[in-house]
């Protein structure tokens, strides 16, 4: 569990510096090869951490009880399960907000290229830009805007090098697209035993709502008794008096004069 946390948090650190590199080569009209291969790292090592992380969960989920054991297990396997949710749900978080950070730098790098066209004279629709963007070379890429517009070496460089960034990007994001399909899963998943969570906790809250209900006609009933119980005593007691007092009238009465 700790060694799948501490994993996790690295991750989550890692798409911080992700995002650092990604403003830093957006702010660059032509990054440095350093910055870049800086970057390349980073998404490497961040997709052998995500698969080990998603092995580690599997892993942990094959070894939980199903709900049946569950309930009749001990404290131990109730926490371990507990530990697997918060676990996966931190997980599914951690690299849901790296999915956000690339589509945010292919947007944002998107943006840059269409710019640059626009500097040139060429305008472009978004569906024509994405329409060159599925091209795999830079090479032919740039030779199709040449080949409509006189274009300065500055603009030809920086379009080159974004439509680079883009297929990096998406190369990326094919690696990991196993990951991000599970995590779909998962988090299916994991919303319906939030539900049974809900459920759950309404449910108890219903109970006590009524215990507490119960708990007060309950003390009612007592007090009520306990009015009862006093008021009979009390109808005894003067029912022995008058007893009592009857029976010395009937003893005087009888009594012979002396």
């Amino acid at each position: 569990v700790d060694e799948v946390r501490g994993l996790i948090d690295k991750i989550s650190s890692q798409v911080e510096d992700v995002r650092k590199t990604h403003s830093a080569i957006l702010c660059a009209p032509n990054p440095d090869d350093v910055t870049k291969a800086g970057l390349n790292t980073l998404t490497a090592d961040i997709k052998g951490k995500a698969n080990v992380v998603q092995a580690k969960l599997k892993t942990m989920e094959l070894s939980l009880p199903n709900d049946d054991i569950a309930h009749r297990s001990s404290v131990d396997s109730r926490i371990q399960k507990t530990q697997h949710t918060v676990l996966s749900r931190t997980f599914v978080e951690v690299m849901t907000m790296y999915n956000e950070t690339q589509v945010c730098f292919r947007e944002r790098s998107k943006g840059r290229i269409q710019r640059q066209l626009e500097i040139t004279g060429r305008v472009t629709t978004n569906e024509e830009l994405e329409d060159m963007l599925e091209c795999g070379s830079p090479s032919i890429f740039t030779s199709d805007i040449l080949s409509d517009c006189q274009i300065t070496r500055q603009a030809f460089s920086e379009i080159e090098s974004r439509h680079q960034d883009i297929i990096c990007l998406e190369s990326s994001i094919r690696d990991l697209h196993t990951v991000f399909m599970d995590m779909a899963l998962l988090v299916e998943t994991q919303g319906d035993m939030v539900n049974n969570i809900e459920k759950n906790v309404s449910s108890a809250a219903e109970f006590i709502s009524l215990a507490k209900e119960e708990t007060k006609k309950a003390v009612r009933y007592q007090k009520k008794s306990r009015r009862k119980l006093l008021m009979l005593a009390l109808a005894v007691l003067i029912l022995v008096g008058v007893v009592a007092l009857i029976v010395g009238l009937s003893v005087g009465l009888t009594k012979p004069p002396v």
